[in-house]
């Protein structure tokens, strides 16, 4: 089994780039973090609602790794949690590598289920310019690689907090690659 750890939870009820860092949060089933602008049933990132209001919500929770911070911070950018949007922050587990319908237990109750990559928006560029470069580039093939962090969708509802820990339950074989969603 693999295993991390919440460094930071974060939420927002207005659509804005980033999210307010909190002590805890409530994961709802079926819906998403409590209190949040992207909570819901059905999709609730603007420009998706604004082609299909009625596609379902694939990004009900947005996880980012701690790396990442480390990593853009290499390059010179100072990015600390929530401030790229994410509700979770872990470290320690490999989010980018896990296979689509990873079931991540999130502290005592919680289960979020993961659907696929967070595709990094231009906002990211207006938040620190040549940011975004950093979260997306090429591996040795040419392939686009995404760092922005991984979506999901609450299976079971309970509270996060930073400190809890996260266990990941890969799904039966064969497993299938993270794309963007």
């Amino acid at each position: 089994m693999v295993s991390g750890t919440v460094k930071a939870v974060c939420r927002s009820g207005e659509h804005e780039f980033g999210k307010s860092v909190r002590e805890s949060i409530v994961l709802l089933e079926g819906l998403g973090v409590e209190g949040d602008a992207h909570l819901g049933v059905t999709v609730q990132h603007r420009s998706r609602v604004a082609r299909d209001p009625g596609q379902p919500n694939l990004r009900q929770v947005h996880l980012i790794h701690e790396e990442l911070f480390d990593e853009v911070g290499e390059a010179g950018f100072t990015v600390r949690a929530g401030e790229l949007g994410e509700n979770v922050t872990t470290r320690g587990i490999d989010l980018l590598g896990l296979p689509r319908g990873t079931r991540l237990r999130l502290g005592d109750r919680a289960v979020v289920e993961v659907t696929g990559l967070r595709n990094p928006c231009p906002q990211i560029e207006a938040f620190q310019k040549g940011l975004l470069k950093q979260v997306i580039g090429r591996d040795e093939h040419g392939a686009v690689v995404r760092k922005g962090g991984i979506m999901g969708i609450v299976l079971t509802g309970g509270e996060v907090r930073p400190g809890d820990s996260i266990r990941a339950e890969l799904p039966p074989e064969p497993h299938l690659p993270l794309e963007c969603v």
